[in-house]
């Protein structure tokens, strides 16, 4: 788990640095998953975030679908308190590592 300062970073990290290789490797490693096993969420500054929040943030993404309590990065939505609350936003490249 980690708190990232914006999802223009944790998108810049994910799909444009070194991490990108491993992720074309994952299936060495990893069996595929029917059901969402990652969760992004928005998260005040100061707050530190439990893996219990953690947890049932990925519990509501399961059962509810992205909202803009539990999302991920194909639906993704735009921090609270900005003109574009609640709506759905689209990250600009499909994952390089797929």
């Amino acid at each position: 788990m980690s708190v990232w300062e914006s999802l223009e970073t944790l998108t810049q990290y994910v799909y444009r640095s070194a991490h990108v290789e491993l992720m074309r490797r994952r299936r060495e490693w990893f069996e595929r998953m029917e059901q969402p096993f990652l969760v992004l969420w928005w998260v005040q500054q100061g707050h530190v975030p439990t893996v219990a929040e953690a947890v049932e943030r990925l519990r509501r993404l399961r059962e509810d679908g992205p909202t803009p309590q539990a999302f991920t990065f194909k639906s993704a939505f735009p921090p609270p308190d900005t003109e574009s609350e609640g709506r759905s936003i689209t990250l600009a490249d499909e994952c390089p590592a797929a």
